[in-house]
Parts: structure tokens; C-alpha cells; sequence
């Protein structure tokens, strides 16, 4: 009997019970490149004037073609997102500049 219950009391101590060991954690990606924030209108009127202010680029992501030409924001420029990549020479050279990306809102 005293068996059993030694038994008993060790099953429920955890004594005897092998627990896996913690996994270290995946290090998080770096995301720092990616866009900081989203923001309002009131934040873009301070840049969509003329002349541009400087260190700063409007960029309307929206379809060249069938949107961009009809009318943007002025001083913008076009760089669709299915070109992004073909047509990153358009950014600035200072890569402290401020991008403020727009399209045609959501969908």
C-alpha cells in the first residue's frame, strides 16, 4: 500500500516526469525597412503643396494608366506597385527622405 501511494504522490509532485525541453525562440525578423506608419489626411495636405517641400516624395501607387492619369495628388509621382521593383531609380537618393505612399484607397 505504501508503494502505491509513494507511487501516487510522485506522479503528482511531477517527480519521474521528463518534460520537454523549451525550444529557443526564432528570432524575430527585421522589419525595420517596412512602413512605420499609416497615416491621415491631415498629414498629407502638409506635404501635397506647392512647390514640394524638400526631402519629402509623394508616391501614388495606384495604376498608372487607369487612375494616375485621370488625377493624383500634384507633385506626386507614379510608381504602381506591380512596378515597384523596375522603377525604384525614381526614389530619392537620401534615404532619410520622407515617402509618404498612396493609392486609391481601400477596396
Amino acid at each position: 500500500m505504501w508503494v502505491s501511494v509513494l507511487l501516487a504522490l510522485a506522479l503528482v509532485t511531477g517527480l519521474g516526469c521528463q518534460t520537454a525541453p523549451k525550444s529557443a525562440e526564432a528570432p524575430k525578423a527585421d522589419t525595420s525597412w517596412q512602413f512605420h506608419d499609416i497615416v491621415d489626411l491631415k498629414f498629407v495636405q502638409k506635404y501635397a503643396v506647392m512647390p514640394k517641400p524638400a526631402n519629402v516624395m509623394l508616391i501614388d501607387s495606384s495604376p498608372k494608366k487607369g487612375k494616375f492619369d485621370k488625377g493624383s495628388i500634384p507633385t506626386a509621382i507614379s510608381i504602381p506597385d506591380s512596378s515597384f521593383a523596375k522603377m525604384t531609380d525614381k526614389l530619392p537618393k537620401d534615404k532619410n527622405a520622407l515617402l509618404i505612399f498612396f493609392c486609391q484607397g481601400p477596396t
